[in-house]
């Protein structure tokens, strides 16, 4: 962990890992990873009260020299992270019936008939 306070650090409840909890401007509890990140999009500060306050730094306000960015965790929980969904199974014709399929990649759908 770099020198950032350890202060406003708890566990993520997904997955277990050490987190920094900001309150952001409109009061939402937003977890951070601990350590600044230069590809983060979220700035964060700790206030005189010892409460770390976070936000989207814009281009009207960007980043102060007294906050440093972070990554949201929700970027980075392992928790989150899923594999990708398998392919859906292929259901299996009835016998005697022909698969359009293969047709159908090749030619495109039919177009609508705007008369019916």
């Amino acid at each position: 962990m770099s020198a950032v306070s350890r202060q406003g650090l708890g566990l993520c409840r997904r997955c277990l890992a050490t987190v920094r909890r900001t309150i952001t401007r409109a009061g939402v509890l937003q977890l951070v990873d601990t350590d600044p990140h230069e590809g983060g999009n979220v700035v964060a500060y700790c206030d005189g009260t010892g409460t770390w306050r976070s936000r989207v730094p814009t281009a009207e306000l960007p980043q102060a020299p007294h906050e440093r960015r972070f990554m949201p965790h929700a970027a980075t929980c392992a928790a989150t992270a899923r594999p990708p969904a398998p392919a859906p199974e292929q259901a299996r014709l009835p016998e005697g019936v022909a698969s359009l399929d293969a047709h159908r990649r090749r030619h495109g759908r039919p177009k609508a008939r705007p008369d019916l």
